[in-house]
Order: C-alpha cells, then sequence, then structure tokens
C-alpha cells in the first residue's frame, strides 16, 4: 500500500517487529488493510490467543484524538470462537504521526510502552492495566504499535475520563491521587522486593550514566536567570495569572538565586538522586488522573487502573511521585502533600519495598521537583505570549482562554506547583545536604 510519503513508501506502511518479527503496520489504515488476518497473526505471535481461534471481522474502527504522540485507533472486532475474556472493544496505539512532525519526534516513547506490555504479564505484576494483546517495535526508525482492550470509561461501574489540570470539576480531588499514588508504590515495591525478577530488570535494566544524565538543565545560569526574568515581567503585567506567593519580588530573587546553584551543581545533585538504591525503582512516568481510570473496590474504597506507560523505565522513586502530582489542584497539594508522601512510603513498605526515612524522601522530592522543572518548565513566558496573546485581558487560570489551549492549561497549572512548592520548601537546605553526602 503506498502513501506517498517518502520514496521507501513500504517502510512507512509496514516495518518488521523487533521482538516478533511480523510485519507491523505502522499506522491506521496499514492495520485496517491488514485485516482480521493482521490481527490473528499479532495475537498469535504475542500469546494472547490461542492458535484455536482467529478474528474473523473488524466490526467498525474510529480514530481517537487526544495525547501529544502517535495515531491512536478504537477497533471493535469479532472472534471465531467467542468465549468471556476475549476483549473486543481494542485500543491501538501507534508511535508515528507522520503528518505532525512535533507529535512524530516523540516516536521512541512507545519502545517503553511495548516492554511494560510484556512485563504486564508477569503473574505478580502489582498494577491494574489495560489487557495488552499486541505490543511490537522496530528500533531503527521508531516505529511500531501496541493493542490493548479498550477501557469502557462511564460505564459498568468505571467513572468517566478526567481531563488533566482540570482538579476543580471533581469532589474531593485528593481521592483520586490516593488511588494513583497506591498503584505507583506496589510497583516500586514489587520491583524492589525482587517478585518480577528476573524479567523487570531484563526488560528495564539500570544504567546509572543514562539516569544521571537524564534530563539535564540545558541553560547557562545566565539563561535561566535571563528566562526566569521574562517569568517575572509576565507576572507583573499578568498577576491575575499567578498565586501572589510566586509574584513577590523576594520569592523570584531567591528562586533565581537557587535555580543558578541548581545549574552550577546539577551533575553532583543528580549523583546523588541515584545514590542510594532504596530510591531507584521501576516506576511510571506520569500517574495523573488522566492516565488513570477509576473504579470503586469491593470494599468502597477508590481503585485505579494506569495507562499510557510511555517513558517508564527505573528512576528515581521521588520524581516519579512528583511526575503523578505535579498536575494536581494546587490547593490540593499545600494541603495533602505531607499526606501523600506518608501514604507513599508506607505502601511501599508494606508491600515489601524498602522503607524510606521522611526526611531524605523530601530531599529528593524537593531536588528531583526543581530539576525537572527548571529542565522543563521555564519557557512559561515564551509560550503564553506565543500562543495566548491576549493572556492580560484573561480573568484567570480558568479563563475560557486557557481552557481552550490545553498545552498551555498543562504547562501552567505544572508551573505554578513547581513554584509554590518552590515557595513553600527550603530548596537550598535541600541542596546543601546532597552536596554534603547527608542521608
Amino acid at each position: 500500500m503506498a502513501t506517498g510519503m517518502d520514496a521507501d513508501t513500504q517502510r512507512l506502511d509496514y516495518v518488521i517487529g523487533d521482538r516478533t518479527g511480523l510485519r507491523v503496520p505502522a499506522h491506521a489504515q496499514a492495520l485496517l488493510a491488514g485485516g482480521p488476518e493482521f490481527l490473528t497473526r499479532a495475537f498469535h505471535a504475542f500469546g494472547s490467543l490461542s492458535r484455536d481461534n482467529a478474528v474473523v471481522k473488524i466490526v467498525t474502527s474510529e480514530p481517537f484524538t487526544g495525547g501529544n504522540s502517535g495515531h491512536k485507533l478504537r477497533l471493535w472486532v469479532e472472534y471465531a470462537r467467542p468465549a468471556p475474556g476475549l476483549d473486543t472493544a481494542l485500543f491501538v496505539k501507534f508511535s508515528r504521526d507522520f503528518a505532525d512532525p512535533h507529535c512524530d519526534r516523540r516516536r521512541y516513547e512507545l519502545e517503553a510502552e511495548v516492554r511494560l506490555a510484556l512485563l504486564s504479564r508477569h503473574p505478580a505484576f502489582p498494577v491494574t492495566v489495560p489487557h495488552a494483546w499486541f505490543a511490537d517495535f522496530e528500533q531503527a526508525s521508531g516505529t511500531g504499535l501496541v493493542i490493548y482492550q479498550q477501557i469502557a470509561f462511564g460505564a459498568g461501574g468505571i467513572e468517566p475520563m478526567h481531563t488533566k489540570c482540570m482538579d476543580y470539576d471533581l469532589d474531593e480531588p485528593v481521592r483520586y491521587y490516593r488511588a494513583t499514588v497506591k498503584a505507583l508504590a506496589r510497583l516500586i515495591a514489587a520491583h524492589r522486593s525482587g517478585v518480577l525478577a528476573p524479567l523487570a530488570d531484563e526488560l528495564f535494566p539500570f544504567d546509572p550514566v543514562i539516569a544521571v544524565a537524564d534530563l539535564p538543565i540545558p541553560w547557562s545560569e545566565a539563561e535561566v536567570s535571563a528566562k526566569i526574568a521574562g517569568y517575572a515581567d509576565l507576572a507583573r503585567e499578568c498577576p491575575r495569572l499567578f498565586p501572589e506567593i510566586i509574584r513577590k519580588p523576594e520569592f523570584i530573587a531567591r528562586f533565581d538565586r537557587e535555580a543558578r546553584r541548581f545549574v552550577r551543581n546539577q551533575h553532583a545533585l543528580r549523583e546523588f538522586l541515584y545514590a542510594d538504591p532504596d530510591f531507584v525503582a521501576l516506576a511510571h512516568w506520569n500517574t495523573n488522573i488522566d492516565n488513570a481510570w477509576f473504579f470503586r473496590e469491593p470494599d468502597g474504597t477508590l481503585g485505579c487502573g494506569l495507562l499510557d506507560w510511555g517513558m517508564v523505565r527505573q528512576m528515581n522513586v521521588m520524581l516519579a511521585l512528583w511526575g503523578g502530582l505535579s498536575a494536581g489542584d494546587a490547593a490540593m497539594l499545600e494541603n495533602h502533600l505531607d499526606d501523600l508522601e506518608a501514604l507513599f512510603a508506607a505502601e511501599i513498605a508494606s508491600h515489601g519495598g524498602p522503607i524510606l526515612d521522611p526526611a531524605l524522601m523530601r530531599v529528593h522530592l524537593d531536588l528531583s521537583l526543581a530539576l525537572v522543572g527548571l529542565s522543563m518548565m521555564l519557557d512559561i513566558a515564551q509560550l503564553i505570549r506565543i500562543r495566548l496573546p491576549d493572556a492580560a485581558q484573561a480573568s484567570g487560570p480558568r479563563d475560557p482562554c486557557f481552557q481552550a489551549d490545553q498545552v498551555v492549561r498543562g504547562f501552567h497549572t505544572v508551573f505554578v506547583n513547581f513554584l509554590c512548592i518552590w515557595e513553600r520548601h527550603d530548596f537550598g537546605a535541600a541542596i546543601d545536604r546532597a552536596l554534603q553526602g547527608q542521608g
């Protein structure tokens, strides 16, 4: 099937999967052209469908819009021999988006999700995830796909899908973060206790050199100061967009001073974060509530399953915790961050993982939060000025202009949380403790 996208049209339509050796479609049209025959071969190769059964029909399909990476597709299928446990509603994630280079640049993130799909079949895997029907990837081109059970949001006891950075629409948002924190902690404990060995470490080996080099702050001290000054100008022009505590000149001066210390010492600080094995484990990178589905456990508590495992890897566990809390409601974080940290530690310990010291957890959280924030969040002023040139007229972060731009809404929410915690915590003391090698 030729697409005309490149001289090598066949390669853009199909690749040979590194794990199964199958001819794997690179986009929805190629998958649909392969039809039930491809799905049958794929499910047999992955071991998710018995050899005496087959997919006989694709009943219907529809594109799914959402996310910032490759294309997605919903499928409904029929089997030759229907049986309980055979999902007829499927969800397909492609790594590629040939029409959008910005999204396509993230194609390699799906490779880790393919490995997670393999690990999720381990009998001791502790987190509820969508059933994986097929997963494969060609590393050379960054092309692959995963096929999952489709989650029936809003039906069968599952809550409707919740939107990231809109926790104000939820009753008692902290309940949702307790559920995701517990799930993340159970994964960390399962890895560190060895119940997923040796498969977890085979699929997700840890390289401390790579870990320390991950997500560097890409700017000099002078460049960081210039970006902070750009934020300060924006905050003065648009005061309704930012809480007063992070607009005050004295805080911005401290933010600038401490940020430059992070730039000067970032390698040593990252080495500190990965020096203690108790703080390193396999973890989900982003357990925000839009990457989960929620339901009631038999005891009535809120439970969750986790989605979107791109970039899953061994990392500092407090970086993983912050990744899942970073887009939460600001008031919820102010009132419940300590409780959520304590819950995280208790769940890890009660499921066989290490016992983490609360004071040291806070040091690791503050360092992780600061390093990832400085590496990813300092272009806030440029982003808002380009995408929302009339931001000064906005009534606040809940103004319709913010709600209409998912990128700005998400970036702004995480940035505000990042700075509010910086204002409340002593990041200078965290740097001092790390550089002194305490802990």
